[in-house]
């Protein structure tokens, strides 16, 4: 497979977004609590990545991690759903397929507050691992009918843990899907040109992910402290004229314990003063508007 390493060349598709702004923000709740691999669910092993990597034996149920994915759905949501709700933001919500069908009145819940139903996967797993078109193709139908039936809403955007298969865009392209998130290599969507979807850029910087990594953020300000300089940056080239798109990602497991919570409530603060120079939006409005402009 050919890398294109050049992209836009530097020249920018020259557009706005629906309400005028250069600079659009993405706000992503990861929902996956329950599609993560538990021996106690009869997977082979359990997920070694938590508040620590995992000492029990790979194989024998860990019923620790166990409960610290649980947190995310227990107490975690709430704190974040609430705080979505007083600053009156959208977020896209990447729903692993299982995690939806073992928790519907969750996921519905976070459908019928306004915010997008995304597919994450049947599993929290990397679709590169997949061997066969078959087998992916089967998990994503049952991924994408475990949403809709969960959240009344069919997803129309994709992201997976690590990265796709040589056939994921393909398969999503086949069942209607309007964007991929699996791209870290650009600040705007563009076009796949193998299938036809468009690409909606995600990113693993400015995610709370970087709590649970040892060269990523420790204390809630130092994710607030980036997140700030991020949008310094990229509001400094929106004033020049270039368009723009942040993404900020988040677990309901990390930033719903309450000292990371902070982060979460303090980045939202922060959008909020910057608010009439941003679009907020979820990714399948970005999409859609993207294309729009770009016709």
């Amino acid at each position: 497979m050919s890398r294109d390493l050049l992209g836009y060349g530097g020249r920018w598709p020259d557009i706005r977004w629906p309400n005028g702004a250069r600079l659009a923000v993405s706000l992503v709740v990861n929902f996956e609590e329950g599609a993560e691999m538990q021996v106690g669910d009869g997977d082979p092993r359990s997920e070694a990545i938590g508040e620590v990597l995992s000492v029990v034996e790979p194989g024998r149920p860990d019923p620790g991690q166990e409960q610290i994915f649980a947190y995310g759905l227990r107490a975690g949501i709430w704190r974040i759903v609430d705080a979505l709700e007083r600053a009156r933001m959208p977020a896209t919500i990447f729903f692993c397929g299982r995690a939806a069908e073992r928790s519907p009145e969750l996921a519905r819940m976070l459908a019928k507050r306004g915010h997008e139903a995304a597919c994450h996967g049947w599993r929290w797993r990397p679709h590169a691992d997949y061997a066969d078109r078959e087998a992916e193709a089967d998990d994503l139908d049952r991924c994408t009918s475990a949403i809709e039936r969960a959240t009344g809403e069919r997803p129309v955007g994709f992201f997976c843990r690590g990265a796709e298969s040589p056939w994921t865009r393909e398969l999503l392209a086949e069942r209607g899907y309007l964007y991929t998130s699996n791209g870290f290599d650009d600040d705007l969507p563009y076009r796949d040109p193998a299938s036809g979807l468009l690409v909606v850029p995600y990113a693993l910087d400015t995610n709370d992910m970087k709590f649970f990594h040892p060269n990523g953020f420790v204390r809630a300000s130092e994710m607030v402290d980036y997140v700030r300089d991020a949008l310094d940056v990229l509001e400094a080239e929106a004033e020049l004229g270039q368009t723009r798109l942040l993404n900020l990602g988040f677990h309901l497991r990390i930033v719903g314990r309450p000292a990371r919570f902070k982060a979460f409530q303090a980045i939202l603060d922060e959008l909020g003063r910057r608010e009439d120079r941003l679009w907020i939006a979820r990714r399948g409005d970005i999409a859609r508007a993207f294309l729009d402009a770009c016709q």
